[in-house]
């Protein structure tokens, strides 16, 4: 019983640092970004709307479901501490730390695309509907979803520890990058659309998710375009 209570608490106490390192940076990040881009209005992508109209709505749900963002990183990262693994983690070189963080990146763009497309579908849409009623998104629009849709698209952070031969410090690495990635990418504005960021180039933009926002039936995927 010891043991359980041990492998309890430990468990909550990397879910606890987890939540309040990302829901802490997502709302300095937030209002940080809200702020500069506002100099900027010309970079707006969609200037009719006012996404951020729905700020408040969308931090008291961005705070909800990160409780099962956080906790399938959490419980991931636990378990490969743990030893609950199919494979020894691989050591960080400094042409494997590279390599790896790419094949995660790749790997998590493919769970995202199927699950995104599957909430897109059937009796599944009636929990996505909440994400896209922000029409125009903001930075905090990123997190503003149903637990099922956090449960379905971050379940990736607690599957690919346990499979992937990979240290606990891809893992964060990569879940840091896509953190305010999907904050950018949700933001509404772009500044960095070029000849690298539009198809058939596979690295997508600002745009790119934002017309998924205005479009819906589009462009599913988080990193790649194709």
């Amino acid at each position: 019983m010891s043991v359980v209570i041990g492998h309890i608490l430990g468990f909550l106490g990397v879910f606890a640092a987890t939540y309040v390192a990302v829901f802490g940076s997502y709302l300095l990040f937030g209002w940080g970004f809200t702020a500069w881009a506002s100099r900027y209005p010309e970079r707006k992508i969609q200037p009719g709307r006012d996404g951020q109209k729905r700020r408040n709505k969308e931090i008291r749900a961005s705070a909800r479901s990160l409780i099962a963002t956080c906790g399938c990183f959490a419980g991931g990262l636990y378990l490969q501490l743990c030893g609950v693994t199919l494979f020894d983690p691989f050591a960080l070189t400094w042409w494997s730390a590279p390599l790896m963080f790419i094949v995660s990146v790749f790997g998590f763009d493919t769970w995202f695309y199927w699950a995104h497309r599957l909430n897109h579908s059937g009796p599944f849409k009636k929990w996505h509907v909440l994400h896209h009623q922000s029409v125009a998104p903001t930075v905090w629009s990123n997190y503003s979803d149903t637990m099922f849709d956090a449960l379905s698209q971050q379940s990736y952070f607690l599957v690919a520890p346990l499979i992937l031969p990979f240290p606990p410090m891809i893992f964060i690495a990569h879940r840091i990058f896509d953190h305010f990635n999907g904050m950018i990418g949700h933001s509404g504005f772009e500044f960095a659309a070029g000849k690298s960021s539009r198809y058939p180039s596979p690295v997508v933009c600002v745009t790119f998710h934002d017309m998924h926002h205005s479009t819906y039936n589009y462009n599913y995927a988080n990193h790649f375009s194709f």
